[in-house]
Parts: C-alpha cells; structure tokens; sequence
C-alpha cells in the first residue's frame, strides 16, 4: 500500500490550487437567450431577478447571443437554474473577458450592461383580478418575479413611491367601464364592477368614477415625471393618455356618470398633457366597443396567419434603453388583439420612440417615450400568445409557451431599470 505525505507547504500549495482554478474556471453563470441554446427564455429573466435580488452581480449582453445573461458565480444560481429548467453554462473568467473583448469592438452593435439592483416592482389592478386577466401579471409569476398589487387607493395615497417599476393592468382611466356597455351592460359582472367602481370613488372622496380615475392618472404621470418605470398594455395605453388628455372635461355620456357629457368635448382636448398621443378623435356613441382613433383593432384588414409586426434595431453602444427594450431571439413577432390591438402611425407623437412595428399599415405596437426624469413603454394587445382574446376565454398556460417572443418584451421592460444608465445618443 502507498502511502502520500504531504508537509505543509505541499497542503497550502494543492489548496491554493484548488482555489485558484475554482476561480479560473467557474467564475460567471452564462445564461443564453438565443433560440437554440434556451429551453426557457422566460424563467431566464427570473433567474437574473433572483441574483440581483441577492446581491449578486450580472450583466446584459445586447444583442449576443440573443441578449444573453452573464452573472457572478453562485451555488444558489446554479441550483435555481436546474430547479427553474433554465439553460446556463459555468464559464471561466477567461472566457467571460473573451465574449466582453468580442462585444466591445467598435465594429459590433453589441454592448455589455452592467445590472445593478432589482427594480421592486407594483402591478396596478383591481384586487379580486385573477393573474390569468393580465398578461404581465401571469408572466412574472411564472417567471417567480416578486411584485406587489395596488390599486387606486395606494395610488392617491402616493405609495408608487416605494417602488421603481409599475404595470397598468388593462384599465379604463375614462371612468367608461371598459366601453363593455353595448355589449354586457345587463352581464351580472359589469353591474357589480360598475358599483364597486362607483363605491371606491364615493369612498375616496370623488363623486364621479371618472373623476376619481383621472385624478389616479395625473397622480401616475407624476411617478413617472419624478423618474419611475411605467409600463402598459391594452386599453391602459391609450385610455391613460385619454384621461390626462381630458382633464377638467366630461367626455361621459349619463349611463356611466349619471349626466350628459360636454357639448363639443372634442374641442376641448388638450394634447399636450399626453404622454404618447396626439390629434386622436374620441369615440362618442357609447356602445361602441372602442375609445378613440388610436387604436387600429377596427381600421386594420390583416389576416392572422401573416399578422407580425418587426423589433427595430438600435445602436447598442449609443441607444442602451431601447436596444434592452427589443432583445429578443427573433425580430419578426407574431400579432395578437386586444380591445387596444396598436397604435395609429398618425396619433403617435413625434418624440415617441416605436420600438415594434407592422410594416403592413405602418401601425405602432410597441412603443417608448420619457417624460421628465422616467420612462414609459406602452404595448398593444391582451395577451401575446391569444390571438383574440375574448371575455371568459380560458387562461394562457405559459408552460406551453415558454421561449415566447412576445412575452420576452414584456420581462425586457421588468429588467432594464435594473441597468446601469448611460446617456443616450438619441
């Protein structure tokens, strides 16, 4: 039998070693995010949530490898990314400099973003909602991103203000009721929420809904104004700008306020209090399921077997924010309706930046503007893997989606607050 004796100086040597090589060679958990080496692109973006949240470090490779994810190395990584079934690789510290040396050569539009700490996160929506009635809400769950869910009340009693990133959940700021009343006005449903409505607004001290709602509106104006992250989908993209936009006027007919609205409100309209939104008319009879010309759902005449719309490119060197916005392991994004399906070329203003775009009829459906020291993005559509969403049609099961594209956007816009910012070329 052979027996190996090691003095001391052998033992700090073979430790040091050891050391040393678990340094070298597992130093950062790489996750890919491109079509081919991601099984779960979804989870993926809650494993980064995860190392942030825990103090670790992380950074965001635009447009490598499909906006990949390298991040300090960590047992605790690792084990949730076998738990969570998402792709990642253990690289070294050599090969991590080699993908940043290859990333920041002037002549890739690539770029390496430091993360720096998790944006904590509110969902504004009403509290007896399930997730499955709202697509963000479903897909931070199933990507295990913590948030907390406020509504109205919170909102006027300025608790935005502990958080960094907020979603509007499909709301109607107009004080309509969704514009569900030609359709489900004598629904058991829309009568109950047209009391509770009524019931919050008389409790909070407003005797209109409409009111109360657009006093909701400016008070999220101004948490983006002071430097929050707002994101909206549906009908809570335009009926916001909407609702700011008609300050100070009744725009609503007796069935939902309980008197007539204002001779010639469309005169009144005061597009410079919008965010994203100009020269829309408003939509005056109220059995129309719609609120104004923003919205494309009933100008467009595209089939849905070639409904797409296209992720624009930017300079990630120069243009970091919308360049995060759009990473994705595809450009071309399948469509999907919504009572806001996407915006009208010709209301969208100027300094709004239209990050997806169908190139049929030019429509805007996923844009990015700032206002004051914050940001906001603005989504058309219900839900990115139902196609036409109906009222009581069963929930998405995200299992069966879990590299959806159209998802990804939505985990693009919960991640980038995160981001260590720098100025903007454009």
């Amino acid at each position: 039998m052979c027996i190996l004796v090691f003095d001391m100086k052998q033992i700090i040597y073979i430790l040091t070693f050891f050391l040393f090589s678990n340094t070298l060679w597992a130093s950062f958990v790489y996750v890919p995010m491109s079509n081919e080496n991601q099984k779960n692109h979804l989870k993926a973006y809650g494993i980064v949530y995860y190392a942030l949240q825990n103090g670790l470090k992380a950074k965001w490779l635009l447009n490598y490898d499909g906006g990949a994810f390298l991040i300090e190395n960590n047992q605790s990584v690792e084990k949730e990314c076998k738990i969570r079934g998402v792709s990642y690789q253990i690289i070294s510290d050599a090969k991590s400099a080699l993908i940043l040396e290859e990333i920041s050569s002037p002549s890739k539009n690539q770029e390496a973003v430091t993360l720096e700490k998790a944006p904590k996160i509110a969902v504004y929506s009403p509290k007896d909602k399930m997730p499955w009635d709202d697509a963000v809400t479903m897909v931070l769950t199933y990507a295990e991103i913590p948030f907390d869910v406020i509504y109205d009340e919170e909102v006027l009693n300025d608790k935005l203000l502990l958080y960094e990133w907020l979603h509007l959940h499909h709301e109607d700021f107009t004080g309509q009721y969704g514009r569900f009343y030609g359709a489900f006005r004598t629904a058991p449903w829309y009568i109950q929420q047209k009391k509770d409505a009524e019931a919050l607004a008389k409790k909070l001290g407003y005797s209109k809904v409409s009111e109360e709602k657009g006093a909701v509106a400016k008070k999220i104006r101004d948490y983006v104004v002071g430097g929050g992250f707002m994101f909206a989908m549906c009908s809570a993209t335009d009926s916001f700008d909407i609702a700011l936009a008609a300050d100070g006027v009744d725009i609503c007919e007796g069935m939902f306020d309980g008197d007539a609205s204002e001779p010639n409100y469309q005169s009144k309209i005061n597009f410079n209090k919008t965010l994203a939104f100009k020269n829309f008319e408003l939509i005056r009879n109220p059995t129309t399921y719609e609120f104004s010309s923003i919205d494309m759902t009933r100008k467009r005449r595209i089939k849905k077997e070639v409904d797409y719309f296209v992720l624009k490119e930017f300079s990630a060197k120069w243009d970091q924010v919308p360049t995060m916005l759009t990473q994705n392991h595809t450009m071309l994004v399948k469509g999907f309706m919504g009572q806001t399906t996407s915006f009208d070329p010709n209301t969208i203003k100027s300094t709004i930046i239209v990050l997806g775009e169908n190139k049929t009829n030019r429509e805007g459906r996923y844009i990015h503007g700032t206002k004051g020291k914050g940001m906001f993005t603005f989504y058309g559509g219900h839900d990115p893997e139902d196609y036409q969403h109906r009222v009581g049609d069963p929930k998405t099961e995200l299992d069966l989606h879990p590299t959806s594209p159209g998802y990804r956007l939505i985990l693009n816009n919960v991640l980038f607050p995160a981001a260590k910012k720098k100025k903007q070329k454009t």
